[in-house]
């Protein structure tokens, strides 16, 4: 059994197992070289050959084939699915007395701890987001027609944390449209509460949304935007200090993907920088993970994307991320310092990176199509013994 995206020549590598490539090739009728570049991905087989391949390896032709997985269906079961049918409104339904505010409050925040700091952070999430959504829509609604407005803004900003989560869940599974849908709920919670530092974090959220989009100028433009509404807005220094900086980092992001490397580094430096030394590391003012330390990831993201690795690996390796709140951004910077040691085809670096990766965040790992590459990359290129890992890896990831 092997992944639905595993490419054609990485099927034909798996089920020849440890059968000789040259012996393969042979009795195939084709050069050894050739069977290697097909394995590698440089050439793709003619039907004939494909035919011949799986007739020697004893597999069905379909079986050799590349196929993308189908699109998610709106009916199924699948615990991902669940999480997108609760937001849409067919999820489980509530008809007895709303949970206490108090109470949907504390389980929203362990369920954003939980989805920051564990390893199994997608299983978990799964199991307890669609419950967790029914809730607090069924609390909202009942708080919507309430005239207790100190309980309604409280359900409102429940609401609008459990909806900044859903966006950041939604979008690692690949649901960007839900994502964005996820976003916007959360704005709208935010602004009802009419509490200051949720409609920043929000906004955060939404320009995430729209990176993930691939709407890197949007993000740019709304970011800018709502770090002007912030700077300007009451709340405590510290956040308003934290979500400005944020905010400028969205920003920093959108400069990067439209390849203007030189306005995202400056806008790092000269806005976001500045915010960071007035922000602690461990204080995560909206889940943001804002501080000195993802400043530095920034700026291996900025480099690793613009090509410069020599400065993006130097960068890193200043870096101590171990007083970090979140395993995704750890997740994040280990996958890229992993990408940058592949563009220098370091392939004993980026096995050593991905076994670290699979240490801290397994789920994570076999989900990212970035990871994917990477390890498929090692087999393909690296010696024989890293070769063997990175498959033994693949194995453990469902690749094959």
């Amino acid at each position: 059994m092997v992944a639905a995206d595993l490419p054609i020549g990485d099927r034909i590598r798996h089920y020849r197992g440890g059968r000789r490539q040259d012996a393969v090739a042979g009795l195939v009728g084709i050069s050894p070289d050739y069977l290697s570049q097909i394995e590698r991905g440089l050439k793709v087989p003619s039907l004939p050959i494909l035919y011949a391949l799986a007739q020697e390896l004893g597999v069905p032709a379909s079986a050799l084939l590349s196929e993308q997985p189908p699109p998610e269906d709106a009916t199924s079961d699948g615990p991902d699915t669940a999480v997108g049918r609760a937001l849409l409104g067919h999820g489980p339904a509530r008809s007895d007395r709303p949970v206490a505010a108090g109470v949907l409050r504390d389980r929203v925040e362990s369920a954003w701890h939980s989805w920051q700091t564990s390893g199994k952070r997608f299983t978990t999430a799964a199991a307890t987001l669609p419950d967790l959504v029914a809730d607090v829509e069924h609390a909202l609604r009942a708080a919507r027609a309430s005239s207790d407005a100190a309980h309604r803004r409280a359900v409102l900003r429940t609401a609008a944390d459990l909806y900044c989560l859903l966006r950041s869940y939604l979008r690692r599974i690949g649901r960007a449209d839900l994502a964005t849908l996820a976003a916007d709920r959360a704005m709208r919670a935010a602004e009802d509460a009419g509490d200051p530092l949720r409609v920043a974090t929000a906004q955060w959220n939404l320009g995430h949304a729209l990176l993930a989009a691939n709407q890197p100028a949007q993000a740019e433009e709304l970011a800018l935007r709502a770090a002007e509404q912030v700077a300007a807005a009451q709340m405590p220094e510290v956040e308003r200090t934290a979500m400005g900086g944020a905010l400028q980092l969205v920003a920093v992001l959108g400069a990067a993907r439209r390849r203007r490397w030189w306005e995202a580094r400056e806008r790092l430096v000269q806005h976001a920088a500045p915010a960071a030394r007035e922000v602690p590391d461990g204080s995560n003012i909206g889940w943001t993970v804002f501080g000195p330390t993802n400043i530095a990831l920034h700026a291996v993201s900025i480099e690793m994307e613009a090509g410069e690795t020599g400065e993006a690996l130097n960068t890193a390796d200043a870096i101590d991320t171990a007083g970090l709140p979140s395993v995704e951004r750890e997740f994040t910077f280990g996958l890229e310092v992993a990408a940058c040691h592949s563009q220098r085809r370091d392939d004993a670096a980026v096995l050593l990176a991905l076994l670290g990766l699979e240490a801290i965040a397994p789920e994570d790992l076999a989900r990212t199509p970035l990871a994917r590459q990477l390890v498929l990359t090692v087999i393909r290129r690296a010696r024989a013994m890293h070769a063997r890992q990175a498959e033994q890896l693949a194995v453990r990831m469902g690749l094959v």
